[in-house]
């Protein structure tokens, strides 16, 4: 009997000290911590695709490496062809040095675009001009109006300047992908245009999958639709408080001053139907009601897209200032679901990867580097379940990680910043995004801080974020650390965020405002390295 005692009580210490590894947050009733496990290729659920299918070998159109001449014509020869061809298709780029000068729009499912790999080695992309040399895009007309309309300009007196906001400063790069004659990004509501309403939707509970439909004849299982959600009633519209749960913040004037605009948005894959209840494969991110006037519309998009083993180098330009940048920019990804980009290092760019209304996309294995300050490395803004994983960031950048405008459910994994670290989220009603095991080098200031947390935008998209962002797993390196704790500051108005988990070489204290829920400061993260693993691991069991 004393054996028996002496192996329960062991037993019942053992359950308590495996209870005090494990983040309260994860089993509390009371804290709502979103489900980010749906992020990326095929919600997470699948490896990257092989792509086996033809291959067109850029060489046979003239593609020459390391010949010092322009490859852009030869290139756009080679895209062409794929192009034309049925199935899935691969145009595979030859070892050594590809001068660019041209765009490369990729406007076809069922693509990849491969190199012979990132490093020394392999495939370099060259572009020795930035994007403004190269003709107008017609997909950036209605941007360009809105920058001149509104006169949005880079204002500095104290460095004497006054300068127009480049179309290129968050849009477009030299690997484009786009479905021809689509809208990605509204800026002026006399574009709006009339969407292909599928159905209305009633209702609906915050992190479940069921909604109520008008209608479902224009729906079957398997389709990729977009959900909307609309501020049809002003300044004190209800869903401004419910998608701020009655924060001490103060939104902006965008949130009610566009009503045909969306103002929550959601790309979603239905896997039920019965009757009027319609089950989607992603939970939502809040309610749906009655006077949020929700629907479903059709989402032009493309499948199946892979951008993959390759390098981009640009000179290293001075730089003028914010907003004006020229255009060296690698990867505009538009208007994707279910596709990826992986092993990709990109040197001295003004942005490195930007996204625009994609879903369910996953970014692997990059790199950004060099001695050029870079406006953003990988930026999420306007997309839905992204991933990005195993991102290192050498370049000093204006900010390095950033959950941008109407970004929701994305998620940054494995990412490791080097030089000026931020974690930025940029207004505009994104929320509910995740930073998980994200390192960092910093170096504290004079009181012994740090301003970690970003919070950019424009004031009329503003806060910073909604409610429930999540921080999980932060590793800190501080040069020359001692005894006293390190204060992470800089946000002061994204509600509700979840930090759980911050640690590394010396003491920290942690101030984020308003009203964040925080654990584990100072304890290492060894049960749970990666929420998103956690998540999608058990998730996968049921």
């Amino acid at each position: 009997m004393i054996r028996q005692a002496i192996l329960i009580s062991c037993v019942l210490f053992m359950d308590t000290l495996m209870a005090q590894e494990i983040p309260k947050i994860i089993t509390s009733k009371t804290n709502y911590l979103p489900d980010f496990s749906y992020a990326g290729y095929h919600f997470g659920e699948s490896q990257i695709s092989q792509n086996e299918g033809k291959v067109i070998n850029a060489t046979d159109f003239g593609v020459k490496a390391n010949d010092n001449l322009d490859d852009s014509k030869a290139l756009l020869k080679a895209l062409k062809i794929a192009n034309e061809t049925q199935g899935n298709v691969i145009l595979q780029l030859p070892a050594g040095r590809i001068i660019l000068s041209d765009v490369v729009y990729i406007e076809r499912s069922n693509f990849v675009l491969r190199g012979a790999g990132s490093g020394e080695n392999g495939t370099e992309i060259y572009c020795p001009r930035p994007l403004m040399y190269l003709k107008d895009p017609e997909s950036l007309a209605e941007l360009r109006e809105y920058l001149t309309t509104f006169d949005k300009r880079q204002r500095e007196p104290e460095n004497n300047i006054d300068l127009a906001f480049s179309q290129y400063a968050w849009s477009g790069g030299f690997i484009w992908t786009q479905v021809p004659n689509e809208r990605v990004k509204s800026y002026l509501d006399k574009y709006e245009p009339t969407p292909n309403v599928l159905a209305k939707v009633s209702s609906g509970n915050m992190g479940e999958h069921s909604i109520t439909v008008s209608d479902v004849k224009n729906l079957k299982v398997g389709d990729i639709v977009e959900l909307q959600l609309f501020n049809k009633d002003g300044e004190k519209g209800e869903i401004i408080k419910d998608l701020y749960k009655g924060a001490n913040v103060k939104p902006g004037s965008h949130h009610w001053k566009f009503p045909k605009l969306p103002i929550v948005r959601q790309q979603v894959e239905i896997t039920k139907i019965s009757g009027s209840k319609i089950t989607i494969k992603t939970p939502l991110t809040i309610a749906i009601k009655p006077s949020y006037q929700a629907q479903l519309v059709e989402w032009k998009h493309l499948n199946e897209v892979g951008i993959e083993h390759l390098r981009f180098t640009f000179p290293d330009i001075p730089r003028v200032a914010h907003h004006v940048e020229p255009g060296n920019n690698a990867i505009f990804l538009t208007r994707l679901f279910n596709s990826w980009v992986k092993d990709v290092t990109i040197t001295n760019a003004d942005s490195g990867i930007l996204a625009e209304e994609i879903s369910n996309v996953t970014v692997q294995d990059i790199i950004t580097n060099g001695d050029h300050m870079a406006h953003y490395t990988v930026t999420l803004g306007g997309v839905h379940n992204v991933l990005v994983k195993n991102l290192k960031i050498y370049n000093k950048t204006v900010h390095p990680l950033s959950f941008n405008t109407f970004a929701t459910k994305n998620v940054y994994q494995n990412c490791e910043i080097f030089a000026d670290p931020l974690l930025d989220q940029h207004s505009g009603a994104n929320h509910q995004n995740l930073f998980d095991n994200i390192t960092v080098h910093i170096t504290q200031d004079k009181n012994n801080s740090y301003l970690l947390f970003g919070g950019g935008g424009a004031d009329y998209w503003k806060p910073s974020h909604g409610p429930f962002s999540t921080f999980w797993n932060l590793n800190i390196d501080v040069a020359n650390p001692d005894s006293k704790a390190v204060l992470l500051y800089g946000m002061k108005d994204g509600p509700f965020a979840r930090i759980i988990g911050v640690n590394g070489n010396a003491k920290f204290e942690i101030k984020y405002e308003p009203d964040a829920f925080i654990e584990f400061v100072n304890t290492p993260m060894d049960k749970i390295p990666s929420l998103y693993n956690y998540q999608l691991k058990n998730r996968l069991k049921k």
